[in-house]
């Protein structure tokens, strides 16, 4: 994004352009880290020209932390089409995907601090949080969740979260093995849940009965046959 050359741009036009860059200096670096001046130098303006655009150093933060949980948001996004455990997978790729690009601000979102600890932030990552829930309900085909349901979704979620969080310090698991993992974690919430709770597994047996042997639910199932001979 660093442009070198000064030119004309419109209001809407610089302001898009300063969350651009804001956002690949967050994917190096905390956005504690990263100072007004560096943004300015890799947009190629001055200081003032940002302070034009941005009131502070937190409403560009916060500018651009919407339109990176909104990016992360939309990762979640995935066609009713095919097996549900296929259709989690990819949404863990998409997922990951985005971890792997923005560690440094994506750890800080999540985390919260100094300059990401508002409450405009804090709605943020929480809507972030209600969009992945309300997504995996449309993919089992459930509007209105009875409680042990909302608790494994919601669960689960907080679960890929803390993974990814924890994943980014090192990468010592390959990233692949965990996003099957999550899946798998999925798979296993809702066994259990469906173990204790006859209305819920009522609700799940018409999504879950279709799995493929050489899925992510049916390659789970083959493992603990394994585990427990």
């Amino acid at each position: 994004m660093t442009t070198g050359v000064r030119r004309r741009m419109g209001v809407e036009e610089r302001r898009q352009q300063l969350i651009g860059v804001a956002l690949e200096l967050f994917a190096q670096r905390s956005p504690d880290e990263v100072s007004i001046d560096e943004i300015a130098a890799a947009a190629g303006i001055s200081r003032p020209l940002v302070y034009h655009y941005f009131p502070g150093k937190l409403s560009l933060y916060e500018a651009a932390l919407k339109r990176a949980s909104e990016d992360l948001a939309g990762r979640f996004a995935e066609p009713h089409e095919g097996p549900l455990g296929s259709r989690l997978l990819r949404v863990m790729r998409r997922y990951f995907d985005f971890v792997d690009a923005h560690g440094p601000g994506f750890s800080a979102l999540m985390r919260g601090g100094p300059a990401v600890g508002s409450s405009t932030t804090n709605a943020l990552i929480d809507a972030v949080r209600q969009n992945a829930y309300e997504q995996i309900l449309s993919h089992l085909g459930i509007t209105d969740a009875p409680p042990r349901l909302e608790l494994i979704v919601r669960s689960w979620v907080s679960l890929a979260e803390s993974t990814a969080l924890i994943w980014l310090d090192g990468r010592r698991i390959p990233r692949e093995e965990l996003e099957v993992q999550l899946v798998q974690d999925f798979a296993a919430l809702t066994a259990v849940g469906a173990a204790h709770d006859d209305e819920l597994r009522t609700l799940l047996r018409p999504v879950l009965g279709d799995e493929p042997a050489d899925g992510p639910f049916g390659d789970l199932v083959t493992r603990l046959i394994a585990l427990a001979s």
